[in-house]
């Protein structure tokens, strides 16, 4: 099952519209959607606006792929479950945020740590042929090391 979130502030109808037609041609893989406040309602595959914490807490652990914005907290979830993430991060100059962060953001999480990327609507369909590829991100542990901590204790207490 492929996933799809969106996060809860603002629609993100360029997303939900590729996936919807994608989804129609590819009926056999099985697709649910947290769409947020869409005005768009897809036709191909099943969703949400918004679900509760637990019903994010299934959706993640039951997904194959996870397809999202460039918000870091579905990133940092994908993974901590060692779940394969593809992001299609928001892009201002398309209205679908206040600025370009996200971009930012994909281009970082892409160079920095390999995670799989689609900045436009055909590299996202590219990607989507052969999304069974695409591999989790690096391991993030529970907690942050010890040697972070002390150095984060310091640089606090030096304030």
């Amino acid at each position: 099952m492929i996933f799809i979130t969106v996060g809860t502030q603002l629609p993100f109808d360029r997303l939900i519209k590729v996936l919807d037609v994608w989804a129609g041609e590819n009926a056999s893989t099985g697709v649910f959607g947290q769409i947020g406040p869409s005005k768009l309602i897809p036709k191909n595959f099943e969703s949400a606006a918004f679900l509760s914490p637990s019903e994010i807490a299934e959706k993640f652990s039951n997904a194959d792929l996870i397809i999202a914005h460039a918000g870091m907290g579905t990133v940092l979830s994908a993974m901590k479950l060692r779940k394969p993430i593809l992001i299609f991060p928001r892009r201002a100059d398309l209205g679908e945020h206040r600025n370009d962060h996200q971009m930012a953001t994909a281009r970082w999480l892409e160079s920095r740590l390999g995670l799989t990327v689609a900045f436009d609507e055909e590299a996202l369909l590219d990607r989507l042929q052969s999304w069974k590829s695409i591999g989790p991100g690096p391991v993030i542990p529970d907690y942050a090391s010890a040697d972070f901590v002390d150095r984060l204790r310091g640089a606090i207490a030096s304030f």
